[in-house]
């Protein structure tokens, strides 16, 4: 039955995760207004019009990576019914998959690939396990 309930937290957290960081994505141009111009309804639009961003437009990007990833790692730990601190960093390592996939397919600065890469997906799942384990 452990099993179970571990992969059920992985997923759940995957799931829940991304859910969190795209609900703060759909609000992040209401929080930083996008510059004149800017098309971020599809892909191609924000591949095209990215280079309109200043550093600020990167905020809420990160942040909702980072908090994602927090709010998913914290999930899985506390459904994971062994291991808990396993599992919290393989949510944060799925994350982070999806962010250096998600460096191949924009063209955001190299400065913010990096911040994003280092700081918004294993530290927080890190935080995440000290959380976890709480419990």
């Amino acid at each position: 039955m452990k099993i179970f309930r571990n992969i059920l937290a992985v997923i759940l957290g995957g799931f829940i995760g991304a859910f969190v960081n795209g609900c703060i994505i759909m609000i992040s141009g209401s929080v930083i207004p996008l510059p004149e111009g800017a098309d971020v309804t599809t892909m191609e639009g924000l591949k095209a019009t990215i280079h309109l961003f200043e550093p600020r437009h990167f905020i809420m990007p990160f942040l909702a990576h980072a908090i994602g990833t927090l709010v998913g790692a914290i999930v899985a730990g506390f459904i994971a019914a062994s291991h808990k601190r396993a599992f919290v960093m393989t949510v944060g390592c799925l994350f982070l998959v999806a962010g250096i996939a998600n460096c191949f397919m924009l063209p955001a600065p190299v400065w913010f690939m990096v911040v994003d890469v280092v700081c918004a997906y294993i530290p927080m799942a890190w935080i995440a396990s000290k959380i976890a384990a709480r419990k």
